[in-house]
């Protein structure tokens, strides 16, 4: 990591006022997205930003500023703004900066310097190869929706009155694909992804074949009758779904009343085969980080385990109001933004059956490889769940006839008490959460 952003923390710390605390963030990020479109360049972007967030707490009261600059002067200006726009904030009795909670810094090595010296036409090669390699994989593949190539470094320094001081830099990557079949005058989508820290870590054939399944498969789709069924959750899904629930587990959601597990902390929540843990000092996961938004160190912080809720994630602001301690849970958009509370990288604790195995012991049900309108279809107080969805049918332990059009519905604690196997085949995505295949019981189908 450049030491200068160090430095700017540093010197703006030194600034603070007898009776304040004042907690900088410096940021350094870059990011480069290719999409190609019929054998061309669809569109290349690449930019830099750098800047400065500063929070003043003053007292009762909170103020906030941020600059796209590391000038002197503008820091300067920056740390006044915070200054007065706290003078006409609301009083809270709970706002404050991180405290050191001696919990230790993880070593973990997520920067990868090979992915900064990648030449642009090297990048531009990917997206157009992943393209007609997709095209190419099946006669069936009419057309590609989208082939992308994007990656992001980045690098940081959180500094605070407080005792704070935490530096981290990582770097991430991937591609993506999304691809059209068609047959009979009806077209499917399918996509793939492929991630990592560095060029090397990505296999786009991998991308390329789950895309041109995911499309192929899916030709032929009818719509299902309307029952109640087995469902298995493909591992896109899961993270999808795992995502939603963790949501509600925010410590900020509870406080606001926004959780159906609000007042549950040591209740079973799950059946007993559930582990959901967040822990974004896994370097597999793609969000992984040494430190949270508020530079307390990254740590693993188990959710519900054996199926018993056992905790909340936080923020400094949401421990205090609910008269615990942070998790390490700050999340930010940057030094744009002030923290909040919320999971970093969810995974369930996985089996020991990949999916066909799972498959096998269902006998009969559906197979869900892919949900629509899934955050507007959940209702986060009562966890009510209703989703459109298509996949496939199992039958006999098999992949069976495709399904489109149909609706799966329950609610995310009665999902969650219904789980009945996890499987071993957990998938690293470029999101907050790990998928892995899940079986649920009971679940409504809507269909004709």
């Amino acid at each position: 990591m450049s030491g200068d952003l160090g430095d700017v923390a540093d010197r703006v710390v030194g600034w603070a006022r007898d009776g304040e605390a004042v907690e900088i963030v410096v940021g350094r990020s870059r990011h480069t997205e290719v999409r190609a479109y019929r054998g061309d360049v669809e569109s290349l972007s690449a930019a830099e930003s750098m800047g400065v967030g500063i929070r003043v707490v003053q007292g009762d009261r909170q103020g906030f500023a941020y600059a796209g600059t590391l000038d002197d002067e503008v820091l300067a200006e920056t740390l006044a703004d915070a200054r007065d726009n706290a003078a006409f904030a609301t009083p809270d009795p709970h706002v404050g900066l991180a405290e050191p909670d001696g919990v230790a810094v993880p070593d973990i090595d997520l920067f990868r310097p090979s992915l900064l010296a990648v030449p642009t036409d090297r990048k531009v090669a990917l997206a157009l190869e992943l393209e007609a390699a997709v095209l190419a994989a099946d006669p069936r593949i009419t057309g590609v929706e989208s082939a992308e190539f994007v990656d992001a470094s980045g690098e940081s320094c959180v500094a605070s009155t407080t005792g704070i001081r935490s530096e981290s830099a990582s770097t991430a990557c991937y591609v993506s694909v999304s691809c059209l079949a068609e047959a009979d005058g009806v077209t499917q989508t399918g996509f793939g992804f492929s991630v990592g820290r560095e060029l090397d870590d990505l296999v786009p054939a991998d991308a390329v074949d789950d895309a041109a399944r995911r499309a192929t498969r899916l030709l032929g789709a009818t719509k299902p009758a309307s029952t109640r069924t087995t469902v298995v959750l493909d591992p896109y899904v899961t993270a999808q779904v795992i995502g939603v629930i963790g949501s509600t587990l925010s410590g900020e959601a509870v406080l606001k009343g926004r959780s159906p597990f609000a007042d549950r902390l040591g209740d079973e929540v799950a059946a007993s085969i559930v582990t959901l843990v967040d822990d974004a000092s896994n370097p597999l996961a793609y969000t992984a980080s040494a430190t949270d938004g508020e530079g307390l160190a990254s740590r693993r912080t188990p959710l519900i385990v054996d199926g018993v809720l056992r905790s909340f994630v936080h923020d400094s602001y949401s421990a205090r109001r609910a008269g615990t301690v942070s998790t390490g849970n700050a999340v930010r958009g940057g030094f744009k933004s002030t923290p909040g509370a919320g999971c970093r990288a969810l995974a369930l604790e996985p089996g020991d059956l990949d999916q066909a195995a799972l498959l096998r012991d269902v006998g009969d049900g559906v197979l869900i490889s892919s949900v629509i309108g899934l955050h507007s279809g959940v209702n986060p107080v009562s966890g009510d769940f209703s989703t459109g969805a298509e996949g496939l049918r199992i039958v006999d332990g098999v992949e069976g006839a495709p399904l489109r059009e149909f609706t799966i519905a329950s609610t995310l604690p009665r999902m969650l008490r219904d789980v009945a196997a996890v499987g071993a085949d957990v998938d690293w995505l470029p999101m907050r959460a790990a998928g892995v295949s899940l079986v649920i019981r009971d679940v409504t189908i809507s269909g004709t």
